[in-house]
This record gives C-alpha cells, sequence and structure tokens, in this order.
C-alpha cells in the first residue's frame, strides 16, 4: 500500500489495473468488499468506499443479491480518463518544463525518441 494516497483509492486503482490487464474481464464479477477487506487487512468500509468510487464512475455495477460486477465499456472509460491524467500530470508540465529551457517541440521529439530507443535496448 502507498502511504501517499487514501486506501479506498488505492483499492479503486488496483481493481482498474486489473480490468485493464484483463485479470477482470467486463460483466465479470470482481471480489466482495469482505473478500478485499480480508486480502489487504483493511476495514470493510474502506473496501466498500474504493468499490462505491468505481460503480460511481460507471466502472462496476451492483446486480442484487449477487455482487458487483464490471460494466461494459469500463475498460474504455478508464484508458480514456488516465489519458487525459497523463496529459495534466506529464505532458502539460514537460512541455511548460521545456519552453522555460528554450526546448522546441522538434527537439522534445527527438528526445522521447531516444529515451524509446533506449528502452528497447534494455
Amino acid at each position: 500500500m502507498d502511504e501517499a494516497r487514501p486506501i479506498f483509492q488505492q483499492i479503486a486503482e488496483r481493481v482498474e489495473n486489473d480490468i485493464l490487464s484483463g485479470a477482470l474481464s467486463e460483466e465479470g464479477q470482481v471480489p466482495s468488499t469482505n473478500e478485499f477487506a480480508m486480502f489487504y487487512r483493511i476495514n470493510p468500509a474502506t473496501a466498500g468506499k474504493g468499490v462505491n468510487l468505481l460503480v460511481e464512475q460507471g466502472i462496476l455495477y451492483k446486480r442484487r443479491g449477487i455482487g458487483m460486477f464490471v460494466a461494459a465499456g469500463a475498460r474504455e472509460r478508464i484508458t480514456a480518463r488516465r489519458r487525459e491524467l497523463f496529459v495534466l500530470e506529464y505532458i502539460a508540465p514537460m512541455l511548460a518544463e521545456a519552453a522555460s529551457l528554450g526546448i522546441k517541440p522538434d527537439q522534445i521529439t527527438q528526445l522521447i525518441e531516444n529515451q524509446l530507443s533506449e528502452r528497447e535496448t534494455r
């Protein structure tokens, strides 16, 4: 667990990661809040808060008396939201810093391509 962020947000993110990786499929059942609580050794109310966050976002839905399930289109919604966050948290600050350093867009592209090439050779 990451001490910097609330546990319920971490639970929600782990479920999202499982959806993105395919470990949880659309229309597939997710663990119950009690199962999350036991696995992560947290209060069931905290686990429930994480699950409910995903319900509010349309990522999960409840089948009365059965449990929680991954909503159709959940993977696309998660991907779209995370791409928006990626731009806000990484791209925008990077471009602002590049501008302050006088780095031109074509130079940024070249720097990124160089980093990708280095990663491929590792």
